[in-house]
């Protein structure tokens, strides 16, 4: 089931929000944690019990860590955990591709076995180590009640794609949490807001995307359309996450409970460093917190430093997907983020270096989105040519493909790039300082708002393309 669909817009989400608020305060937990098991069993009836397993195996360690604190055998059952957790992350997600590895290389005549990806897995998989692992740093109380572990890994907002929330930030609202409807109407316009983003942006810019990735033979084709496919991806990938962490951080909302930002408007950073810090925040700071500073982060002279980067950064593609297309983009980013740190060091620069390396960034971060995108190295190395005319194709700017684009498409491209920006934020920010501004605020953006809802609902009506790319991963 998917936010972004009639089924949970019109019917999950009202009859999961009608018992909840009906409901006792304390049988409230028990009603999102049914919810979320038939959330995540409705598109992954057999998987559900793999999620359902993560959350007892990490229950377990974590009780069994907090009776030997302060022992050498609570490290011990520590490192268990992690290898466990890891264990079947790699049974699910990177066995097959190991496999065809192997074979490729050592020429076994492997057969991958063909084991299905459960949805989400790397989210709630990370989510629960770092409960496991809080509990034994003493940064969070260990939790006694299963069902509430089992509504922290769970809870379905963000079972499937994020962001990933730490224990230690939402233990308190687990246990009890304000409700009120002035929280409720912030969380349902986030809802709108991310649905919007979602059905309306992403899902028609995928479109220009996917058919630009399908193309074979680049030497046909022109430089506008292969630019014109990797913008629209890179539009599409910031929407369908972004949407989907809007989304999230509404359901949360409505139901009483406060999630961190995951997104920052990443796309106006002035440096790589700085568009890591606004994208996907809850992974990088996930990587941060339980890899990089644990190694010693930056602490221990510059050798350790690069070796650190390098494992975060190789990690980091990894966890994206079982394919060199995501190990070299984690290792693409690893040696840009050198370059700037080592280098470039653009904060230290006069304006005008400023200015272009944030036109470089823009660039890297693009043509690093065709690389994520693309089903092979091979494939994304002729995109990637396409886009700097080496096959010596034409601009292509009236080329019938490109015209049909920008008459198909083109208000989809305005609105994803104008909506990029914190143009819109600023907007609220500016009314609200006014008092004809609230007025405004409190009248006439609700109705855009309901607007932008309606439009979006339109297109899953009829029939809409709609998967979330982070399903994957």
């Amino acid at each position: 089931m998917v936010f972004s669909s009639t089924v949970f817009t019109f019917l999950f989400l009202p009859v999961v929000l009608a018992l909840y608020y009906l409901a006792k305060e304390r049988y409230r937990n028990a009603i999102l944690l049914a919810a979320s098991i038939l959330f995540y069993a409705y598109g992954e009836p057999y998987f559900v019990f793999i999620m359902l397993a993560s959350v007892l195996l990490n229950y377990l360690f974590a009780l069994w860590i907090d009776k030997h604190r302060g022992t050498r055998k609570a490290s011990i059952i520590l490192a268990a955990d992690v290898i466990l957790n890891l264990g079947i992350l790699f049974v699910f997600k990177y066995l097959d591709f190991s496999i065809r590895v192997i074979d490729s290389v050592f020429k076994r005549d492997l057969a991958p076995i063909g084991i299905a990806l459960p949805i989400g897995i790397s989210f709630f998989t990370f989510q629960a180590m770092s409960y496991v692992i809080d509990v034994y740093r003493g940064t969070a109380a260990v939790q006694k009640n299963p069902l509430n572990v089992a509504l922290y890994i769970s809870f379905f907002p963000q079972l499937i794609a994020g962001p990933i929330v730490r224990y230690n930030t939402i233990a308190e609202q687990i246990q009890k949490r304000t409700c009120s409807l002035e929280k409720f109407g912030e969380g349902a316009k986030r809802f709108m807001t991310g649905f919007g983003k979602k059905v309306i942006l992403a899902n028609n810019l995928a479109l220009v995307a996917e058919e630009a990735f399908r193309q074979t033979d680049f030497a046909s084709g022109t430089l506008a359309y292969s630019w014109l496919g990797a913008i629209a991806f890179s539009l599409q990938i910031f929407y369908d996450f972004s949407g989907y962490s809007d989304m999230a951080i509404g359901l949360g909302k409505m139901f009483g409970f406060e999630f961190l930002e995951n997104f920052d408007y990443p796309y106006i950073s002035s440096s790589v460093t700085e568009f890591w810090r606004r994208w996907h925040m809850s992974l990088g700071q996930w990587f941060r917190d339980y890899v990089y500073i644990p190694l010693g982060g930056s602490r221990k002279g510059t050798g350790r430093t690069i070796r650190n980067l390098l494992i975060v950064w190789l990690l980091t593609g990894i966890w994206h997907g079982a394919n060199y297309t995501f190990i070299f983009w984690g290792l693409a980013y690893y040696v840009l983020l050198l370059v700037e740190k080592y280098v470039i060091r653009p904060e230290k620069r006069g304006k005008v270096i400023r200015v272009f390396w944030r036109i470089v960034t823009l660039l890297c971060v693009n043509f690093l989105w065709v690389l994520f995108n693309s089903p092979s190295m091979n494939y994304a190395m002729n995109y990637l040519l396409s886009m700097a005319g080496w096959f010596r194709t034409p601009l292509g700017l009236t080329a019938p493909a490109v015209l049909r684009i920008f008459r198909e498409y083109g208000i989809y491209y305005l609105l994803g790039i104008l909506f990029a920006m914190p143009v819109w934020k600023k907007l609220e920010g500016k009314l609200a300082a006014s008092k004809k501004g609230c007025a405004v605020l409190s009248y006439v953006f609700p109705v855009l708002y309901m607007l932008m809802f309606l439009w979006a609902v339109s297109f899953l009506i009829l029939g809409a393309h709609n998967p979330f790319i982070y399903f994957n991963f």
